[in-house]
């Protein structure tokens, strides 16, 4: 069984389904405080690329080509990647994220890549 990834947005009021709660961003979520956020580990360095994050904008026609390289830095940061994994344990685990885009946001394609790269925990 693979260890369930739920995608949320930082401004969301957490919960104890929840689970682990690892902020995903590069940047800390404007005006939430850590007692109000309840992140439970900071993976600031799995995130999009500064350069990456600006180029994507969250434009819709772009997130195709925003998740091959995304993807790509991923590939290339694997000690990140490998933090992030033991961090997540085997209990559930949800990335929690800034962005006002529900859909098109770097947790999800974060979650997208762990689950093509079948690096999720059994």
């Amino acid at each position: 069984m693979r260890t369930r990834i739920k995608i949320k947005r930082a401004y969301d009021a957490p919960d104890a389904g929840d689970g682990k709660r690892i902020l995903v961003d590069r940047l800390w979520p404007r005006g939430l405080t850590k007692e109000k956020a309840k992140i439970d580990y900071w993976a600031k360095d799995i995130s999009p690329s500064n350069e990456l994050r600006k180029w994507y904008g969250h434009e819709p026609g772009k997130w195709e080509e925003f998740k091959k390289r995304y993807f790509s830095e991923l590939d290339r940061n694997r000690a990140e990647v490998d933090e992030l994994i033991g961090q997540m344990g085997k209990g559930p685990v949800t990335f929690v994220y800034s962005s006002t885009e529900r859909v098109i946001n770097n947790a999800e394609a974060l979650k997208n890549y762990l689950e093509r790269k079948a690096i999720t925990k059994k």
